[in-house]
């Protein structure tokens, strides 16, 4: 029953990110947080490809009973890659797309059953990875709202 309540909790704080990006759309996405940082619309895509990299390679595979294929990533390029991806579509593109991976990997996440919730995939459980993009998200939140005054 702990695991379930944790399960929960942690969707909960999961899903937080879905209308928060709701809640920034009236920002200015294109001024940089701060000196030598991305801008709302940089930090939206490095999420949204966090989240689709982690749907595709993990999440969706082990919903499927299929071996999840995680890599040790260059994350310097891939964060790269993620904020030049952003810069290709428009905010409002970039909110469907933020939105419908984190959406998928939550009901994705909410039908696992506790066996494969709890279950290690080599260095990869399902709870960890949640609380680590959780705090991964508070960070990014944090400089925004830390920024917000300035982004209006």
């Amino acid at each position: 029953m702990t695991t379930q309540a944790t399960k929960d909790d942690l969707l909960n704080q999961f899903r937080e990110w879905t209308s928060y990006v709701h809640d920034i759309a009236s920002l200015d996405w294109t001024k940089p947080i701060g000196e030598g940082k991305w801008s709302v619309h940089g930090l939206v895509s490095h999420l949204m490809m966090w989240d689709k990299y982690f749907w595709d390679k993990a999440i969706q595979p082990i919903s499927q009973d299929q071996p999840i294929s995680l890599q040790d990533l260059d994350f310097d390029a891939f964060n790269r890659d993620a904020a030049e991806f952003g810069r290709s579509i428009t905010k409002s593109e970039l909110i469907e797309l933020a939105v419908k991976y984190r959406r998928l990997i939550i009901e994705t996440i909410e039908g696992l059953d506790e066996e494969k919730f709890s279950r290690s995939y080599g260095d990869f459980t399902v709870e960890s990875y949640l609380r680590d993009f959780i705090g991964h998200d508070h960070h990014h939140r944090s400089q925004i709202e830390e920024r917000k005054a300035y982004l209006a």
